[in-house]
């Protein structure tokens, strides 16, 4: 049965139910054929044909699907779009022309690119009948970096990247410098016409028969260049999208890297006062990998650098207009710049021609292959010495530790999954990466200079010691997180252990000395307060090597008895306390034993410290007995500072107030009874904590190694110039 434009009437029979045009029941049940009405019931379907397509041609698309080009209509596609204007003039200083980009982020909301480069081509393009600046501008899929031979190696690939700008903005004007003059060309949502003024809501006039790029001065000789100012278009893009500087600041630093020789100027001038800053870098990617490791170093930054052909079918442009399938030769750059530090973090970053992949790709992949095949040959090789078992196998989290790595390759014609080029694909490229870091490296640990030989066996001896780390810390995961009475033998035997098993409500001290271990038994709240002693000051982790740490009786105990492994493999929700509550004397030593704790909580336990578990008990410096006439007991007082006691001491003489003498100064916390310790330090009611927070992890790294790390000079420079601020009361003499 049709039912394209058709209706089906439905005669009602004696005792039926008569329906509405909409299908309801329309009155009630009854035997009289004249009550009852004909009414149809009308079935229809939706056309579908051939007239329904609609053909977006030109800009149109992008207008209608930015997302499809940008990603996104908010402050990241907004930023993306720039990246496309500035990644252009990069692109011309990689092949060496122009070493100065400006940009300008304008009061008025608009953004300008200047650079000192070529220039786009302001002759007519003959398929077109355009000059190549409407047709940079205007046509999708069209510009010199699709193997015609203007660029060995770009960013730019697919041709949309100045058109799209152009489509998403509400004015966009180019002027360019060349031939000795300087040509102009202003657009109005990616179509090209005059404003009568310079605001990007004023007047337009489009061009009607033919555009036209006109001459609006004259360029100093040899002078080339091109200036690009867009306004964003409100209708494509968020109210609250705007340009973030940092992440700009950031981008231009990371290109000055990636381009030796290349000033980068950014300005903004939207603030009532301009700020502006240059990156120049002339150090390459060597210095980009020195920037961005976290650590002290265990190796040099090494470069490993070399180059692999391949070949692909590509359609290639012919004369006539055709698109001929054709295979031919490319060449591909491998240029990385690796270092290995003490920590266990990794920061890596890729390119490709200069273009950043968060994401990798296959050059991250043969990077990730070579490095995995060289070191495990080479711990193989020297399995004796690094005690390596034959069941022991390295994994890729073993070999990336504490690796700060910069990895770049150029290719003409880069394969990449999307517009926003966040993921390589050319599949040459993974066995060309990995034949280069292979090879280098081999030769690195195969070379006979003292430095190399001791690099590479110091990098042996990290990459073993986390390999033993992750095994050791998987064991842990497999345990349970509180041990019954029958297995309590597996925790430290010094341990005094809380009965609770609510983790968030326990809590554990560690303790300085037996001593102290022997008052707070008798101070705590064993339902759900811990003891760990330990003896005096702990290894110095940040100077120390991770199988030095592990080694390390107490170091060890600590992270036994907290349970959750240590370093990469760190797992705070198998923590078996809520806090961590560093309980040392009130003198020079026990704040050493305190910052040697925290070294080692943020070197391998850095999550408890970031969740604002770790904390520090404050102990009383004195205790002062007032004295009360009569019967009535003595008031006890205690007090954390020199000032504080002054204070007190001042305020009981003028009341008129006696006290015992001499005042009781504990020297550490063996010296307080049971119930004195349990009312200062450990009873929640009257106890007071520090918490240890950390709000710039890069600030708490630097100010580690400079206070615990290997080189001395900074550090005797910091207490030297530090002296005037220590009183010296607080020195035990």
């Amino acid at each position: 049965m049709k039912y394209n434009h058709a209706f089906v009437r439905m005669m009602p029979r004696r005792g039926h139910i008569s329906l509405s045009a909409y299908g309801q029941p329309a009155g009630s049940v009854s035997s009289d054929r004249r009550q009852r009405p004909r009414i149809p019931l009308e079935i229809v379907t939706a056309e579908y044909s051939a007239h329904h397509l609609q053909v977006l041609e030109g800009l149109e698309a992008v207008r209608k699907r930015p997302g499809m080009y940008i990603g996104s209509t908010d402050s990241r596609g907004l930023m993306h779009c720039l990246w496309e204007i500035i990644d252009n003039s990069v692109d011309e200083a990689l092949g060496g022309h122009g070493s100065r980009i400006e940009i300008i982020l304008h009061a008025d909301g608009s953004v300008e690119v200047r650079d000192r480069a070529r220039g786009i081509p302001v002759d007519i393009e003959p398929r077109t009948g355009l000059s190549g600046v409407e047709v940079v501008f205007t046509k999708l899929h069209a510009g010199g970096k699709f193997g015609g031979g203007s660029y060995a190696a770009s960013g730019g690939l697919h041709g949309v990247g100045a058109s799209v700008v152009n489509a998403l903005s509400e004015r966009l004007d180019v002027e360019v410098d060349r031939g000795g003059k300087t040509w102009a060309m202003s657009f109005h949502r990616g179509e090209p016409g005059v404003f009568a003024n310079g605001s990007p809501s004023s007047a337009f006039t489009p061009f009607e028969k033919s555009s036209e790029l006109r001459v609006v001065g004259r360029a100093p000789k040899g002078v080339t260049g091109t200036r690009i100012r867009y306004w964003a278009d409100q209708q494509i893009f968020t109210k609250d999208a705007a340009f973030n500087l940092t992440e700009l600041e950031q981008r231009a630093r990371q290109t000055a890297f990636l381009v030796p020789g290349l000033e980068i100027v950014i300005r903004d001038e939207r603030a009532d006062e301009a700020i502006e800053t240059s990156y120049r870098f002339d150090g390459g990617i060597s210095e980009f990998a020195d920037f961005l490791a976290p650590d002290a170093p265990i190796t040099d930054t090494w470069r490993l650098t070399g180059t692999g052909t391949f070949t692909e079918t590509v359609p290639v442009l012919q004369q006539t207009g055709a698109m001929v399938p054709t295979e031919v030769q490319r060449e591909c750059e491998v240029d990385i710049a690796v270092r290995w530090g003490t920590g266990y973090e990794t920061t890596s970053r890729s390119f490709v021609n200069i273009i950043a992949t968060p994401k990798g790709g296959t050059h991250q992949q043969g990077f990730e292959q070579g490095l995995m095949k060289v070191l495990r040959t080479q711990v193989e090789q020297n399995a004796r010495r690094l005690k390596f078992g034959a069941n022991d196998k390295l994994e890729k989290d073993d070999i990336l530790a504490g690796l700060s790595a910069v990895l770049t390759v150029r290719i003409p014609e880069p394969q990449f999954e999307g517009q926003t080029k966040e993921i390589l694909g050319t599949p040459a490229v993974r066995q060309i990466v990995a034949n280069v870091v292979s090879r280098e490296l081999t030769a690195r640990f195969a070379s006979s200079k003292r430095d190399d030989k001791a690099q590479t066996s110091l990098l042996l001896d990290k990459v073993v010691a986390e390999m033993k780390a992750r095994v050791s810390a998987r064991a842990h995961k497999e345990t349970q997180r509180r041990k019954n009475a029958l297995e309590s033998s597996s925790l430290p035997a010094k341990l005094a252990d809380c009965r609770t098993n609510d983790v968030a409500a326990s809590e554990l001290f560690i303790v300085e000395g037996d001593s102290a271990l022997g008052t707070a038994k008798l101070a705590r709240n064993s339902e759900y307060q811990a003891l760990l002693p330990i003896r005096g000051k702990i290894l110095n982790v940040q100077k120390a090597s991770i199988s030095d740490m592990l080694s390390n009786a107490e170091c060890a105990a600590i992270i036994q008895v907290i349970g959750a492994g240590s370093g990469r493999s760190f797992d705070l929700d198998t923590a078996r306390y809520g806090k961590i509550i560093l309980m040392s004397d009130a003198d020079v030593d026990g704040a050493h034993i305190r910052t040697l704790l925290l070294t080692l909580f943020f070197r391998y336990m850095r999550p408890l410290i970031d969740d604002g578990r770790v904390y520090a008990a404050v102990p009383p410096l004195h205790r002062v007995v007032v004295m009360n006439p009569g019967t009535k007991p003595n008031d006890t007082i205690y007090t954390y500072s020199e000032q504080e006691l002054h204070a007190l001491l001042t305020k009981l003489t003028k009341a008129g107030k006696r006290w015992q003498e001499p005042v009781q100064r504990y020297k550490g916390l063996g010296e307080m009874d049971a119930d004195q310790l349990a009312t200062t330090t450990m009873d929640r009611a009257g106890r007071t904590l520090r918490r240890v927070r950390m709000e710039d992890a890069e600030v708490a790294a630097s100010v580690f190694e400079l206070l615990m790390g290997n080189d001395v000079a900074p550090r005797k420079e910091f207490i030297i110039d530090s002296s005037d601020r220590l009183a010296r009361e607080r020195i035990d003499a």
